[in-house]
């Protein structure tokens, strides 16, 4: 098929599918939009080597067939690159189709210049402009889920750090926005995506595992739901049953919070039952009615029942949760919906939202039933505008409020609030108001006297009590969990703390010119370093409220004494570095630190395509902070800091998925080659029956069978349950899992884990 038949058949896909849905039909709008896009695009090829319209074309199908959204949507996608990729201007965009598809085309095209400031991330630039469009068009952030999607299925064309910094930046951002507007089929494809890039080897164990016991799990469904069946006939209802199978990334992400292995995760397999209710006034007493039977057939958990039916999430999203007893020992979950709900939960807020076409330009309107929306919407703007001068705080506070769960919380006069789950009194009173979160004292929740930090649980009634004389403190951002209450603390903090700031600076100015140095910023960003301080802003701070004194030792940093001691110690007491164990003769090793490599500075003409390889001899050259203690064998990428060296983290930590998300275009790839001559430290945790010899038998499978060495063995017992942990010297994470492999030999050990 040469390219005009390839990009002809993609459009009338497009077409068609777009004539078979409920929205007014204007094709002549969206073939005008394809043909203009086409010719702006001409020649141009992805790195895949296919017409570059392709993408446009593939953006506009995910926007029509899987979200469900009308003409406006599907001309803005694919004309979605027009403006950044060729010469064509916003305004040639306007003219051509309108104000509304312009405004939404302008929100998904990239910026140059700076909201936060030359050190900061363009992602985070680039992120924010798009939400402060969403704000006024939640279609744009639609749209822009739609090309993230796209591209993560064509992933494979990038080279491997654009693709970590990619999924990285999808894990870390655009599935929990997909999460937080519903769209769970899109969220769930994201996750497995992301995942199948940056764990290629667990992902495809996963997948491997799970057709393997596809034929068993089928055997539970069956027999589990046969009973079920039977049940809804003789309710009467048009219904039907379908299996929900865990993703490949929920089980791995349970397997790794949890500390357990694939056979030990029971909640695999979940059971939907989708009915058509007799009425729509009807439908939340049918669910119930379902439930009740139900649990005549299965005995219910008391204390996993989700009512999502008469109190739906912030996105949406209703269905009533159950989880019951299996006949063969296993707790399943059943969420029982009715077809208007699960096309809610499949296509999100998109389901239920009615575009009312007007005028030449297809301006839209939304309905008004998204007041949940609206609120959400309100509070990313109140963030919008109040400037924070980091990228990763800002993506943080944005990222704080796409919760996945939530509670109710109910106001003295019997209002309902949706808060995210773990939220406290203080979340509760920023929700209510500014001036109520500023002035919080404490609390009554359900009468009884509670302090600001009190986390608050589903059902709670609270009263929240303020005092003028109360004024915000810097300890309140660590207990406040909602992104407002943590942009408004963060605010007045900042307010609060410029005259801190202006003191500091003053103070510094005034020692540097007293000791024969004249004031710059450069000398400010040294001594900020040199007192590790991440920002100059934080130094000046600091130096203002007498909590860094000036002395001697600065002197010596700026006229560089202390370099020689700091290239011996790294960057900073933040970092560690490897020490190498080596299995040779005492004269090959190292005699002191001073013969180390110096760490490495990464060149400006540095090819960051190009993949690292970490060996024996150029270990000691990389930074590896304390965050996530990656070692050989591990899924790990490379970070070049503001210093110009490169950190060394695995690609789950969660100091990494930050990075991604922020600095993507600092991301390396990075991998082992390591000879196996050098050990590294691994602790194992152990719990069991508590029984003699137990211990005895556990160093023999160790020291005797594996050769490893143990640094460190603590073991507790308590009424015959013993708890351990091993600190071991490993070469690579396949000596961990051989350990962990022989351990699970030994008789009454029942969990072993290692610690990350």
């Amino acid at each position: 098929m040469d390219d005009d038949q390839l990009i002809s058949a993609a459009y009338d896909r497009l077409i068609t599918d777009y004539l078979n849905s409920r929205h007014r039909k204007k094709v002549d709008l969206i073939a005008k939009a394809f043909n203009f896009a086409r010719q702006a695009h001409k020649g141009v090829r992805r790195l895949s080597g296919e017409p570059y319209i392709m993408h446009p074309i593939a953006v506009a199908q995910i926007v029509c067939s899987e979200i469900g959204l009308g003409s406006t949507s599907i001309c803005s996608a694919l004309l979605h690159d027009v403006v950044e990729d060729t010469d064509y201007t916003v305004e040639d965009i306007e003219n051509m189709f309108g104000t509304k598809i312009a405004q939404i085309v302008d929100g998904l095209t990239k910026i140059s210049g700076g909201i936060f400031g030359e050190q900061a991330s363009a992602q985070a630039e680039n992120f924010k402009k798009l939400l402060l469009t969403m704000s006024e068009d939640i279609r744009v952030i639609l749209i822009k889920i739609a090309d993230r999607l796209h591209n993560m299925r064509t992933l494979e064309s990038q080279p491997a750090n654009k693709q970590y910094k990619i999924a990285g930046e999808t894990l870390y951002i655009y599935a929990p926005l997909a999460h937080r507007l519903g769209l769970y089929k899109i969220k769930s494809e994201l996750e497995n995506l992301s995942f199948r890039f940056e764990h290629p080897d667990d992902y495809a164990s996963i997948e491997r595992k799970l057709n393997e016991t596809q034929v068993t799990r089928r055997e539970a469904f069956d027999l589990f739901t046969e009973p079920i069946e039977a049940m809804l006939q003789r309710m009467g209802l048009h219904y039907e049953i379908r299996e929900r199978i865990k993703t490949p990334y929920s089980i791995w992400n349970k397997m790794q919070k949890k500390h357990v292995t694939f056979d030990e995760i029971y909640d695999i397999l979940a059971v939907r039952i989708i009915f058509t209710p007799t009425s729509r006034e009807a439908e939340a007493r049918e669910c119930f009615n379902i439930y009740v039977e139900l649990s005549k057939i299965y005995k219910s958990h008391p204390d996993r029942l989700r009512d999502w039916v008469n109190h739906p999430k912030a996105n949406g999203y209703q269905a009533l949760h159950v989880t019951l007893m299996s006949k063969q020992g296993h707790w399943i979950e059943v969420q029982i919906r009715s077809d208007r709900m699960d096309e809610i939960a499949e296509q999100g807020l998109a389901a239920h939202w009615k575009y009312k076409e007007q005028g030449p330009d297809g301006k839209g309107e939304y309905s008004e039933d998204e007041n949940e929306l609206n609120e959400w919407l309100h509070t990313i703007k109140e963030i919008l505008d109040d400037p924070q001068p980091d990228a990763m705080d800002f993506l943080d506070a944005i990222k704080l409020n796409l919760f996945a769960s939530e509670i109710f919380v109910f106001t003295p006069k019997g209002e309902i609030k949706t808060m995210p789950a773990d939220c406290t009194v203080l979340d509760f009173a920023f929700t209510i108001h500014t001036f109520l979160g500023s002035h919080c004292i404490g609390a009554k929740v359900n009468h009884k006297l509670v302090p600001l930090s009190h986390r608050l649980r589903s059902g709670d009634q609270v009263e929240v009590l303020t005092s003028n004389s109360q004024r915000v403190q810097p300890a309140w951002v660590n207990f406040a969990c909602t992104a407002k209450a943590k942009a408004k603390i963060q605010s007045i903090l900042r307010r609060n703390s410029r005259e801190k700031q202006k003191a500091g600076e003053e103070l510094l100015n005034a020692w540097l010119e007293k000791n024969g140095f004249e004031p710059s910023l450069a000398l400010a960003d040294q001594l900020a370093h040199y007192h590790e301080c991440l920002r100059r802003e934080e130094f000046y701070q600091a130096l203002g409220e007498r909590i860094v004194l000036l002395g001697d030792a600065d002197i010596d940093e700026l006229k560089g004494k202390n370099k020689e001691k700091k290239s011996s110690e790294g960057s900073s007491g933040k970092w560690r570095k490897y020490v190498p164990f080596v299995k040779a003769k005492k004269d090959e090793l190292p005699t002191s630190s001073s013969q180390q490599p110096e760490l490495f500075v990464v060149p400006p003409d540095f090819n960051r395509k190009k993949s690292i390889f970490i060996t024996d001899e150029n270990i000691t050259q990389y930074l590896f902070p304390d965050c996530c203690h990656p070692i050989p064998g591990d899924d790990v990428l490379g970070y070049i800091n503001n210093q110009n060296r490169i950190e060394i983290h695995k690609r789950a930590c969660p100091v990494a998925n930050k990075l991604k998300a922020s600095y993507g275009n600092r991301i390396l790839d990075v991998k082992w080659d390591m000879k196996r001559r050098l050990f590294f430290d691994a602790t194992i945790r152990l719990s069991g029956i508590d029984r003699r010899g137990l211990v005895n038998d556990v160093t023999r499978v160790i020291s005797n069978q594996l050769s490893v060495d143990m640094r460190k063995v603590l073991f507790t017992s308590d009424d015959g349950i013993f708890e351990g942990t091993l600190e071991l010297r490993v070469h690579d994470r396949e000596d961990v899992r051989a350990i962990v492999t022989s351990l699970q030999q030994v008789q009454d050990l029942k969990e072993i884990s290692q610690i990350m």
